[in-house]
């Protein structure tokens, strides 16, 4: 739960369209929503930013503490969070910056706010840099209408490749800067294995929510009005667990990514993501004809008397 004093600049930052007084004043404040590492319970805290060009940058200061704070712990745990900025809420994925990204974007916040520098200089413990990523770049344009269920089934497939997509990227960006070392001694780290471990954990996560929601809710729903499509609905669910265990397979791998012969790793990650890319074409093909009229959000049921 938030502290009685943190609580309020909540309630005063969602009352008066993100803005407040007291300490914040006139200073730039978001609200960060998070998953509880352990307890898996929401936690929101209101936190100053920076801005990056188009990124928001928090900084895990703790006033300058021996421990990092809850909130960073947690998004570690869940890197998607939710973030309110100003009258706009939206999800985010939470990165955190390493070697020498790390240190360019606490540079630039400092010379934003040097207060922060002052916290850097209390603690011996390296102040983290976490990058808030709102969207995937090829996702900036005006957000398509969700009217059907199958529109948000395609939203939430998009965003899914989008993330395999990514991780696919930022390997072949520390493979780049492992084969740039030049000279004796071992490679310098290029600073991307937490940004490629968060982005697999979201998509892991996202993935797991979104085949455990089919199972419970979306597959019976359907098949109450559908029931010749039972055995459809039995062999998604068995991909399902097939895919639960690529999924298990693909976070292995990332994690002996510093050592890995980079051909061998490379064949890998793309078989992996052709059979993941390949369950979402099939659930596409089964689902959407059954999605399109349906409409989302659901209308709320009427109440009944009796």
């Amino acid at each position: 739960m938030p502290t009685p004093f943190h609580q309020s600049v909540i309630d005063e930052f969602r009352a008066n369209g993100g803005k407040v007084g007291g300490p914040f004043e006139g200073g730039d404040l978001l609200l960060l929503t998070t998953t509880g590492a352990r307890s898996g319970a929401e936690r929101t805290t209101p936190l100053g930013y920076v801005r990056h060009g188009e990124e928001l940058l928090l900084v895990g200061s703790n006033r300058g503490a021996p421990r990092h704070p809850d909130w960073y712990h947690n998004l570690l745990a869940h890197p998607v969070v939710r973030v309110e900025l100003g009258t706009e809420t939206f999800e985010a994925l939470a990165v955190p910056a390493e070697g020498d990204r790390r240190e360019e974007l606490f540079g630039h916040v400092v010379r934003a706010d040097p207060g922060y520098g002052e916290y850097q200089e209390r603690t011996g413990r390296v102040l983290p840099v976490v990058v808030l990523e709102r969207a995937e770049p090829e996702d900036r344009q005006p957000p398509r209408k969700i009217r059907t269920l199958a529109d948000k089934l395609m939203e939430v497939h998009t965003w899914l490749r989008g993330q395999l997509r990514q991780v696919a990227a930022e390997t072949d960006a520390h493979f780049a800067a492992r084969a740039a070392h030049e000279g004796p001694g071992e490679p310098p780290g290029p600073g991307l294995g937490l940004q490629i471990r968060q982005r697999c954990l979201a998509f892991c996560q996202a993935l797991e929510f979104h085949h455990t929601s089919e199972d419970a809710h979306l597959f019976p729903g359907i098949a109450r009005h559908h029931p010749h499509l039972a055995d459809t609905f039995a062999r998604l669910r068995e991909e399902h667990r097939s895919v639960a265990r690529v999924q298990g397979e693909l976070v292995a791998l990332l994690d002996g990514i510093g050592i890995a012969d980079p051909r061998r790793f490379r064949a890998r990650l793309e078989a992996m993501s052709s059979e993941l890319n390949a369950h979402l074409d099939h659930e596409e093909k089964s689902l959407l004809p059954l999605l399109a009229d349906v409409p989302w959000p659901p209308a709320p049921r009427e109440r009944t008397n009796g």
